[in-house]
Formats: C-alpha cells, structure tokens, sequence
C-alpha cells in the first residue's frame, strides 16, 4: 500500500492543524494506522494509532486530549486532528500502515512525512 501524507504546515502555539494520510494500491480497511513523528535529532516515536474498524484507538501520553486520530474507510484516509498545539509537537510527522496495533514503529508501510512547525 502506498501511503501520502499531508497537512503540515506552519502555526504558532495553541492553534490546531489537521493531517491526513490517503492510501493507496490495497484494502485500506485490512490495515492498522498510526501515526509517528520525528524531530530533528531524536528518534522516531509513536503518537497515535487506530484499528481497522476504528473502534480501537491508542494515543501516546504527550498528545493524550489533545489529539483525535480518525479514519474513513470509503475515502481510503486516516485523519489526526491535532489541537493546542505546542512547540514540542514540532517534527515531522509519518502514517504508517500495518496488520498489528502497535506502539512500536513495526509497521510494513510509512508515506514520506510531513513537516508540522509550532512556533512560541
């Protein structure tokens, strides 16, 4: 499966921002999504991650309450609606899709990132 993310950008401190990632080339319902971020000089981590049918969802405690992962199988896209947002939440930020919920970066396919900036 082919994943595109999209949606970062630049924004100052408490504003909102939401990222989509559209899949293609499978049965995007097969897989399991998260989404992951990197900022410049740290390891990936994960931020988020929902199951098939959408039913089970994780977040990471940095982003708990503030971030809504949500996905629509019919458009083949998984959302992060991300609010209050702070400077550390600056990275840029990876879909990935896999057949395991996990917290992990073990998934078998990432799209190339997008680039969210949170300014003070």
């Amino acid at each position: 499966v082919q994943l595109q993310a999209s949606g970062g950008g630049l924004v100052q401190a408490g504003a909102s921002l939401r990222l989509s990632c559209a899949a293609s080339g499978r049965t995007f319902s097969w897989y399991v999504m998260g989404w992951f971020r990197q900022a410049t000089g740290k390891e990936r981590e994960f931020v988020s991650a929902i199951n098939q049918s959408g039913n089970g969802i994780t977040y990471a405690d940095s982003v708990k309450g503030r971030f809504t992962i949500s996905r629509d199988n019919a458009k083949n896209t998984v959302y992060l609606t991300m609010n209050s947002l702070k400077p550390e939440d600056t990275a840029v930020y990876y879909c990935a899709g896999g057949l395991l919920l996990t917290t992990t970066p073990k998934y078998d396919y990432w799209g190339q990132g997008t680039q969210v900036t949170v300014s003070s």
